[in-house]
Order: C-alpha cells, then sequence, then structure tokens
C-alpha cells in the first residue's frame, strides 16, 4: 500500500500526473488554439518559414531552457566506462551478423573487408565531429540539438526527420533480423516463424516475434537507465566471447583459396557493400545522446566514443575476414552467413553458439538503441517539433517513457511488414546524410561566431563550403556514371582540396573547443563530408527514392505542423526571471522563457 501511495505521488507534477492526455498537452501553442488561429497560422507560412530558416538556438538555450520542458531531469549515473560498454552493445548485431554475409554475397565478395574499413573510416570522422559537439552541448538530443545552434531550426528539422527515421527504421531492421537468427538456431527453414501474406515482394513476411522482443527491450530501457546499462555491460561480455570464438575458430578453418577472386565486382562493389553495412556502425551516437545522463560528459565522452569505436572497426574487419576465408562468398547464406558457414567446415555445434552471441548482441543493441532513440525524441519534443508530450520524463523512472514507446510503436508496425534489406538501404542513406550535416555544422562552429566574426567572413565561408559539399557531389555523381574513368576526378578532388585550402588559409578561427576538439580542422570534417556524401551515391536508386519520398512527408508535416509549433515557441512572449532559486520550483520547469531567436547577418 504504501508502495502505491509513493509511487502515485512520485507520478505528480505540480498537481498533475504523468499520464495525461489533454489536448494542451500535444498542442499547447498559440497557433493550435482553435480553426481560426491555426488558419491564421497557414497564412503566414512564406514569412514564418524565412524566419525559421535564418532562426539559430544557443548552446544556453539548449542546456538550461529546453531541458526545463521535460519536468525533470536524467539522472547522472553513466561513466566512461559505461559508455564504452553502450558503444559496443549498441553496435555488433544485425549489422555485421547479417549484412556481412548478404553484401559479400551481393556486392562485395571477400572484398567485404575493405567494405567495412571504408564505412569504418568514415564513421570514425564523424565520430570526432560527434564528440566535439557531445562535450560543449551535452544534451540528450545529439544532433538535432547541434545543428539547431549552429545551422538554424529548418536544418535542424530535416536532420530531426531523418533520426526519427533512422531510429524507427534502424530498430525495425535489427528486430527483423533477431527472428532470422532465432529461427536458424530452432534448425527451422529461414521464415518459417513468419507469416506469410500475398502482400507485395518485401512486405509480405510479417513478422510477430520482432514485434514481441521490441517490447521486450524498450520495457527494460524504460524501467531506469542505470539497470539497461549493468544488462547491456552483462550481455556484451557474454557476446564478447562469442565474437572471439568466431574469429578465433573461424581462421583455424581458414581457407585462403576462398579469397579467390578477391574483388569480384570491382571497386563499385566495395563501396555499395560499404554504403550498406555502415549501418553497422550507426550506434555511436547513442552514446552522444546519453550526455544528460553522463557524469563527467567532457572526460567520458570522449573515451567512450574512441574507444568503443576503435574496438568496433577492428572487430568487423576481423569477423568479415574469417568469414570470406571459412566459405565462398557465392555460397554464403544471406541470412545466417555465420552459422552457414560453420556447418559447411563441419562445426555444425558451433551455430548454437553463433546464433546465441548473434542474438545477444542484437538483444543488447535493441536495448541501447531504445535508450538513446528515447532521448533523441525527447529533446525534439522540447523544442515543439513534435508534440511536447513526448518530451516528459518520468518523476519515478527518469526515463522518457512517452518517447520510448512512440519509438517502440512505430518500429513495430514497420518491422512486422517489411525485409530486411529494404529496411537496411534506406538507413544508411539518412544516417549518411546526418553525419554529412554533422560535419558542416562542425565548420560553422569553429569558423562563425554571432557577434564575434567580422561581417566579410560569412560569404567567404559559406562559399568555401559550397565548394567542398559541391564537389564531393561531383566527385559521387562521376563515381556512379562512369566507375573506370577520371578525368572527372582530375576537377572535382582539386576543387575539394581548394574548398578546404581556403578556409585553412583565409579564415581564423572564432571558436577554441573547452574540453576536446576535432584535431586537423577544417580537413577532417571535410573529409567527412566528402566520404558522407561518397557514400550516399553507392546505396543505389531505390534507397535514394524512398529517402526523397520521406523527405518530402517530413517536409509536409513541417509546414502544417512543426513550422508554426516552432515559431511560437520562439516568439512566445518572455517572462520576468525568477530568482535561482525559485526558477527550478515554478511549474516543475515548465519556461516561459521564449528560445533565442537569432539570425545571420
Amino acid at each position: 500500500m504504501n508502495s502505491f501511495n509513493e509511487e502515485s505521488t512520485n507520478d505528480q507534477v505540480g498537481q498533475r500526473s504523468y499520464w495525461r492526455w489533454s489536448k494542451q498537452d500535444f498542442f499547447p501553442e498559440e497557433s493550435f488554439k482553435n480553426w481560426g488561429t491555426y488558419r491564421s497560422a497557414l497564412s503566414q507560412i512564406c514569412f514564418r518559414l524565412k524566419d525559421r530558416i535564418k532562426g539559430r538556438s544557443e548552446d544556453v538555450v539548449e542546456l538550461e531552457e529546453l531541458r526545463k520542458r521535460s519536468e525533470n531531469d536524467m539522472k547522472r549515473c553513466l561513466n566512461w566506462w559505461d559508455l564504452t560498454w553502450v558503444g559496443l552493445g549498441g553496435h555488433i548485431g544485425a549489422g555485421i551478423f547479417v549484412l556481412t554475409g548478404q553484401e559479400a554475397h551481393k556486392h562485395a565478395g571477400p572484398a567485404i573487408v575493405l567494405s567495412y574499413v571504408v564505412a569504418g573510416a568514415s564513421a570514425m570522422l564523424s565520430v570526432f565531429c560527434y564528440t566535439e559537439f557531445a562535450v560543449e552541448i551535452p544534451v540528450a538530443g545529439g544532433s538535432f540539438a547541434y545543428l539547431r545552434v549552429e545551422l538554424g531550426d529548418f536544418v535542424a528539422f530535416i536532420a530531426a526527420g531523418n533520426i526519427l527515421l533512422e531510429t524507427v527504421v534502424g530498430t525495425a531492421a535489427v528486430a527483423r533480423a533477431w527472428t532470422s537468427y532465432f529461427t536458424n538456431l530452432l534448425n527451422r527453414p529461414s521464415n518459417s516463424l513468419r507469416i506469410h501474406t500475398s502482400l507485395q515482394n518485401g512486405y509480405n513476411l510479417l513478422d510477430p516475434i520482432a514485434v514481441a522482443v521490441l517490447f521486450i527491450t524498450a520495457t527494460i530501457a524504460m524501467i531506469s537507465t542505470r539497470q539497461a546499462s549493468r544488462i547491456n555491460w552483462i550481455a556484451s561480455v557474454i557476446n564478447t566471447v562469442a565474437i572471439l570464438f568466431i574469429i578465433i575458430a573461424g581462421f583455424i578453418h581458414a581457407d585462403a583459396s576462398n579469397l579467390t577472386p578477391f574483388m569480384p565486382y570491382g571497386p563499385k562493389g566495395i563501396f555499395q557493400a560499404a554504403a550498406v553495412v555502415y549501418f553497422g556502425y550507426t550506434g555511436f551516437d547513442t552514446i552522444s545522446n546519453m550526455a544528460e545522463e553522463t557524469k563527467n560528459p567532457s572526460k567520458d565522452i570522449p573515451i567512450g566514443l574512441l574507444v568503443s569505436m576503435s574496438i568496433i572497426t577492428v572487430t568487423y574487419c576481423l569477423m568479415a575476414l574469417a568469414l570470406s576465408m571459412m566459405q565462398k562468398y557465392t555460397e554464403l547464406d544471406e541470412n545466417a552467413a555465420y552459422s552457414v558457414a560453420f556447418q559447411s567446415v563441419g562445426m555444425r555445434w558451433a551455430k548454437y553458439l553463433v546464433d546465441l552471441g548473434a542474438l545477444k548482441g542484437m538483444t543488447t543493441v535493441l536495448i541501447i538503441g531504445a535508450l538513446g532513440q528515447a532521448r533523441y525524441t525527447t529533446h525534439i519534443a522540447r523544442a515543439h517539433m513534435i508534440p511536447p508530450w513526448f518530451a516528459l520524463v518520468h518523476p519515478k523512472t527518469r526515463t522518457p517513457i512517452n518517447a520510448t514507446l512512440l519509438i517502440t510503436i512505430s518500429s513495430a508496425l514497420i518491422a512486422f511488414f517489411s525485409g530486411l534489406d529494404i529496411l537496411a538501404s534506406l538507413l544508411s542513406v539518412s544516417t549518411l546524410f546526418i553525419f554529412a550535416m554533422m560535419a558542416v555544422a562542425v565548420l560553422v562552429r569553429r569558423y562563425y561566431v554571432r557577434d564575434k566574426t567580422p561581417r566579410q567572413n560569412l560569404p567567404k565561408l559559406v562559399a568555401f563550403l559550397l565548394i567542398i559539399v559541391a564537389s564531393s557531389i561531383g566527385t559521387s555523381a562521376y563515381w556512379g556514371l562512369n566507375p573506370n574513368g577520371w578525368i572527372g576526378y582530375c576537377v572535382t578532388v582539386p576543387l575539394w582540396f581548394l574548398g578546404t585550402l581556403g578556409i585553412y588559409k583565409f579564415l581564423p578561427q572564432q571558436r577554441t573547443p573547452k574540453a576536446w576538439g576535432v584535431p586537423l580542422v577544417p580537413w577532417i570534417p571535410s573529409m567527412s563530408i566528402a566520404t558522407n556524401v561518397f557514400l550516399m551515391s553507392s546505396s543505389g536508386s531505390a534507397a535514394f527514392l524512398r529517402f526523397v519520398i520521406c523527405t518530402i512527408v517530413m517536409l509536409i508535416y513541417y509546414l502544417l505542423f512543426g513550422l508554426h509549433a516552432t515559431y511560437d515557441m520562439a516568439h512566445q512572449p518572455q517572462q520576468p526571471k525568477a530568482k535561482p532559486q525559485q526558477a527550478d520550483i515554478e511549474d516543475e520547469g515548465q519556461s516561459n522563457t521564449r528560445e533565442a531567436h537569432v539570425s545571420f547577418p
């Protein structure tokens, strides 16, 4: 009885229950007060869009004002050791266990190991960019918050839409892969645990097991961040044992002749595969999303990110090489490559260890994904890009339960219908786009500071950035049109070099990182832009078509809802500041201070 009363008390926030469902909780902005105000808002779309394109947030707004809109703070309970295991647990899952066999068979052959090298190098460049922002702006919003500060509300929304797309699709892809390995563990035919229908190919195999796994892992993430971290740590240790076995046993039973021909599909196949297996590296941004729950972000985040990504890159390359040497690439099973490969070398019993390791790996990916994805969503809701009801943090668990449910339900609907190959290709394009934007944001942050940078420097910075981006797109386009040519690169590569050199020579840096910064600026961010754009171009036309369609849908949503909600929040009347000790009490963090509205001159 006492525990019930305690929970009931904890669920009350400023005399309001956490579980509330009024219109004010979903649409509190002035534009949605009634149909009249909404029609008035729609009539001002052009003016408001211009305002939001020019508007910039500030570090202090993301760090303080927006956090108050969650009504309760998340609990700081993680250190660098926890974050390292969060990184490891959030990576080694469907990416390596499923996509390796699929891409080696279809695109890269034994050169799949080079695909992982390319994808890993590109991911490491993005890690540097993320780390600087995560240390400077340690909030749950990750890239969304960083882009809001440096590139503005509109660009941040495009990123936010792709972030949500990435999280929902990525979670669904891992859940589908979980079912594939569970089926193989039971020695059942492929897809035998899925429901066969007459729907279009790619969407005709319904997966109720994936849905169940998603809700179980989400429940773990909602109960407690600390407990979820401990479960991840234990499961990751067990998974590490399975991975070491795969690598050692794989090399013991290796046959070097399986590496011939090494590049059966040529360089183009390597980059096509790299664009897809990049999916296996996307979990690192979860670490930056845990910043609000990290005890010492300036120390713990850089260590957690760099150590985990280094280990993961080496592990992926060794596992890919072991697989390629155990079995001919033409004979690899696309759904459970490692299990079938061990069977082919006479180690039938090993398939059970491999399958269990894969299942444990994918389970930790889903748990860590549920943690990080919900924090992304929470900060997006704090900015009112989506209804602020999803920004609420539960007073007892100190976790964003509403945001977790949003991602889980959306992922479950997609996982129930969509095949893994469709999901992975769409995910990679979305992720690469966000990472390219992050690199641009780092350059803007270093070379442009409002009210400090000389006005004449801004046009130079914009011009050099346009040269870098345009030359990267040109290189990618030429590769797609003529993979064996070289003349086009004689134009695009020097242009990229000159654009980067122009920033280095003619624009002094305006900001020095407080604790940790990207080395070799502007070269590393510029290289990150080029590699991410290049890998995007290798993803295939179908993936780009889905990406464009999803982006158009996002823009329609933004013009009808997100634009007006964020405009209202940026221009709401500013209230007199309360004393510091009273500010945290008043309305339990329901801040009335408007967001900063700052624009480039």
